[in-house]
């Protein structure tokens, strides 16, 4: 966590101690989760359907393969099997990057991918 990230957590931990957040509008009801105010009204109803049927967009599909991905490897016994695991999650990430504008494949030199394998690998890798 960045220190900004840091300063900001501890700061609305001390509001929330010193009960700041007691007394705002809303507060111990739910939060409206399904808040379509920034999709355009002729796309609403299709995105509503599409949520309903248990549809999600490709980068929240992405997403969720790469936790799943993340949570293989750091428990994956095999050296072979964590080495594919890392490559599909590298290019997981490239295609989420490159689909949200960010810039094109990024390649991990090699030795710096082994590093990162040696180190989820963990005490098991050793």
């Amino acid at each position: 966590m960045l220190l900004f990230d840091l300063i900001v957590e501890q700061r609305i931990q001390e509001a929330m101690e010193a009960g700041a957040f007691d007394d705002l509008p809303g507060a111990g009801r739910p939060l409206a989760l399904d808040d379509d105010s920034l999709v355009p009204e002729s796309l609403r109803a299709a995105f509503r359907v599409l949520k309903n049927a248990g549809y999600v967009p490709p980068e929240v599909h992405a997403l969720r393969q790469m936790r799943e991905l993340t949570r293989y490897i750091e428990g994956a016994a095999d050296e072979s099997e964590r080495r594919r695991a890392v490559a599909k999650l590298d290019l997981l990430a490239a295609r989420l990057s490159m689909s949200r504008g960010l810039g094109g494949y990024m390649r991990i030199e090699p030795q710096y991918y082994e590093q990162v394998v040696q180190r989820l690998a963990g005490p098991q890798g050793k």
